[in-house]
């Protein structure tokens, strides 16, 4: 496919963009050896750093691209990133404006390129720093495993609407500022799932509007070809700061897919009178995914509009009359002509062979681990002494460090925010000179990039927080060569690689034992969901939100708790145990249960 791709003047980039735990190296090896010897793209998109060192040991000699699941989203995290990671792009969060785009790439040092989406699914949470579907199912989205749990209802107060499930991102015509900015290397269309139809509307539509949206026939063109894209409503997003959208539209449907019609007839025996022809290859979603009777159909034969299309019931029936329809991939003559030729071509080329024998990773050497016992840390965004035993953290925000008096500075550890935009990273900056200039030496980040923000690092101890999603010793030894003293691991691993991590790794570790860990941060919140009251899932688990500086935090009304295992924990050798104490609203009732999340599961 990618010799393929190099007949036909096209560039490929593989996203091989996952967060690995330490059983996954060996296998992350074998696949990085099969794409050196035998693929050879032109770039790997990754957010796991263990990457970095896995393209480095096989000979990959292409771009490294830093995935937007990475979060590097301020200015100051460019210059860092280039220097230390040698990475030649990063994929900017999509809840940028065009003004914070320009930001970056004014900031962006030489040999550094930005890629932006500008069409495509869009995620509530900020990518990166969602939890939500390994929490309520097991399933990763770090690991390309999302399960989607924002898309269904959630009712909050007797009234269930779709609060968190967006429109798709479409920049369309605006996309032309982009051009005005040289650093923007790359215009990103998300394709998750989706096939050759919408690949091909899509692509044509944004090639037209680069390369002859001057011309207005060509852009109505462009527009009419997004329009026959098969995705769901669509919106600007936060691109003109003048004039930011909030993607939630909670009582309109936002599945994908151009509704054809309705289902009508008995449950046991529905059809389809589309308002438009149907081609042979087409497949339909009858009503969403949630939904009793969901159900894909696939058209056999040519049903023209207004005529009639019989399918058989799902498990559940068809939901009854009135279930939305719709056309979700399309295969036009036109269309399969192209592949077809395409098949035939890429018939032609031979099937590479590996050259090599498989040979294993190299692993760091790990740290001598320190004896005693670990220690506790109670992390609050209150100044004021929390109850308890253990060392005090703080969560960086102008309330906690103008109320700490600059003679206990230095004995706080200092946790910065998990997201940092471009809006508050001067108010960032300030904070932390000003810590510094208090005697603080410890902080936590919880972006690796977060460094970027301290000019100096001597005498300082910077720890990688637990929202860096670290769980391999080759992601703990890339920040180790960067200036790191230590880090607190992922509290989304299961219990093998939580208990070997810390004979493996080269840094001193810590972990989150108890505490409110989020679903999610957001940048964005839907005016349908009040902050003062829970709201509820399908099944009943139910959630709040609270708003932090610029982020929306979802926080479910249960607590992490490992403190089943704290001896386990300790004797595997961490220095720190975490408890992160979060202010419950009062409409909040905790609901009492377990809390091992993937302890006994594994992280899938």
């Amino acid at each position: 496919m990618t010799e393929l791709a190099h007949r036909k003047g096209m560039r490929v980039h593989t996203a091989f963009n996952v967060m690995l735990t330490t059983g996954d190296l060996a296998r992350a090896g074998e696949l990085m050896q099969d794409l050196v010897q035998t693929v050879r793209p032109d770039a790997l998109i990754i957010q796991d750093l263990a990457m970095i060192a896995l393209a480095r040991q096989e000979g990959f000699t292409g771009e490294i691209h830093l995935s937007t699941l990475a979060n590097a989203g301020f200015a100051r995290s460019l210059d860092w990133i280039r220097r230390h990671l040698a990475v030649d792009q990063v994929v900017v969060p999509r809840e940028l404006d065009i003004d914070e785009i320009r930001a970056m790439a004014a900031a962006c040092p030489e040999g550094l390129g930005l890629e932006v989406f500008v069409h495509g699914a869009l995620c509530y949470s900020v990518s990166g720093r969602c939890y939500w579907s390994s929490f309520l199912g097991g399933k990763s989205g770090l690991r390309g495993r999302c399960v989607q749990p924002c898309r269904r209802q959630y009712q909050q107060r007797n009234d269930p609407q779709r609060h968190f499930s967006c429109m798709d991102l479409s920049q369309d015509v605006l996309v032309k500022v982009l051009r005005t900015v040289p650093e923007v290397r790359t215009w990103k269309i998300e394709g998750r799932k989706k096939g050759p139809h919408y690949v091909y509307h899509t692509v044509m539509a944004y090639r037209m509007l680069r390369d002859e949206g001057h011309d207005p026939q060509k852009k109505r063109e462009a527009l009419q070809l997004l329009e026959q894209s098969l995705g769901r409503p669509a919106t600007h997003y936060r691109f003109l700061p003048q004039r930011p959208q909030i993607p939630l539209q909670p009582s309109t449907p936002t599945g994908s897919g151009l509704l054809v019609g309705t289902v009508k007839g008995p449950a046991h025996s529905p059809y389809i009178v589309p308002r438009q022809p149907l081609l042979a290859g087409d497949v339909l979603r009858v009503g969403y995914e949630d939904d009793a009777g969901h159900a894909i159909v696939r058209v056999r034969h040519p049903i023209s509009r207004n005529g009639r299309l019989d399918f058989k019931a799902g498990r559940r029936g068809a939901g009854g009359g009135q279930m939305p329809v719709f056309l979700t991939d399309r295969r036009e003559p036109g269309l399969n002509r192209l592949l077809a030729a395409l098949e035939t071509e890429l018939g032609t080329i031979p099937e590479p062979r590996i050259a090599h024998p498989r040979h294993a990773v190299r692993m760091p050497a790990a740290a001598r681990r320190k004896k005693g016992a670990a220690r506790d840390m109670i992390v609050t965004r209150a100044a004021a002494r929390p109850t308890g035993k253990g060392l005090k953290g703080l969560w960086v925000s102008p309330q906690t460090v103008q109320k700490t008096a600059p003679k206990t500075m230095a004995s706080v550890w200092w946790w910065l925010s998990p997201v940092l935009w471009p809006a508050s990273e001067a108010e960032t900056t300030g904070l932390v000179a000003r810590l510094l200039k208090g005697g603080a030496r410890q902080f936590v980040l919880n972006a690796p990039w977060q460094a970027g923000l301290f000019e100096r690092h001597e005498n300082l101890s910077l720890w990688a927080g637990p929202f860096c999603n670290l769980a391999n010793p080759l992601a703990l030894a890339a920040l180790k060569q960067a200036g790191f003293a230590g880090a607190f691991v992922s509290p989304e691993l299961g219990r093998e690689t939580f208990l070997e991590l810390p004979r493996l790794s080269p840094l001193p570790l810590g972990v989150v034992l108890t505490g409110m860990w989020p679903l999610c941060l957001s940048r964005v919140i839907s005016d349908t969901i009040d902050t003062r009251y829970p709201f509820a899932s399908p099944r009943g688990e139910q959630a709040w939100a609270r708003r932090y500086d610029d982020n929306i935090w979802i926080f479910p009304n249960w607590q992490l708790d490992l403190s089943s295992q704290r001896q386990s924990l300790e004797k595997a050798g961490y220095q720190w145990l975490v408890h992160l104490v979060e202010p419950v609203p009062k409409t909040i009732k905790l609901k009492v249960r377990q809390g091992m999340w993937n302890w006994n599961i594994g992280l899938k």
